[in-house]
């Protein structure tokens, strides 16, 4: 397998987007979010471990008001992170590894949800309430999520996702 994905290094990419998002965005930076609705008076959870809650808490205090906001049309991105994301990341993983097919629809579908979130939360990062003092930072962490979903749209947009399977080019 580690052959074969040597010569996919845009699928390695993916994989490496959907292996940190499933391990560590959705299940620890997101999570936190739900679990703690004030960053500023709570009790530590279960999980996500205390270093990393203080982890997201440094951040969001230097670089991201709105992570520590919390509205509600950030909670719901962060449900939909948690209940449907999360889920897609497993299947994309097994879909991108095993090269299967059937990974078009759902990509899709994850794509254009993933666009449109991020759109809203980069629109109120730079233009809202909750305005981010370093706009630099805040974008440059978040254009992978901005640039992952065009290039997955381009692909699944292909008339076959995994050509090599088939031996075509």
């Amino acid at each position: 397998m580690t052959a074969m994905l040597r010569t996919r290094p845009t699928d390695v990419v993916l994989l490496l987007f959907f292996v940190l998002n499933l391990g560590f965005i959705t299940y620890v930076v997101d999570l936190e979010q739900l679990v703690i609705a004030d960053p500023e008076r709570f009790q530590p959870p279960l999980w996500p471990p205390a270093p990393l809650v203080e982890l997201i808490h440094w951040y969001g205090r230097a670089a991201d008001p709105l992570l520590m906001a919390r509205p509600p049309f950030w909670r719901a991105t962060i449900w939909m992170d948690n209940l449907l994301f999360g889920p897609f990341y497993v299947a994309a993983i097994v879909a991108f590894v095993r090269q299967a097919e059937w990974i078009r629809v759902p990509s899709l579908v994850y794509a254009g949800m993933l666009l449109a979130n991020v759109n809203c939360i980069l629109f109120e990062e730079l233009q809202g309430l909750h305005r981010t003092p370093q706009p630099a930072l805040v974008l440059a962490l978040n254009a992978p999520w901005v640039l992952v979903p065009l290039y997955l749209i381009w692909r699944m947009s292909r008339p076959v996702v995994f050509p090599r399977r088939w031996g075509l080019r």
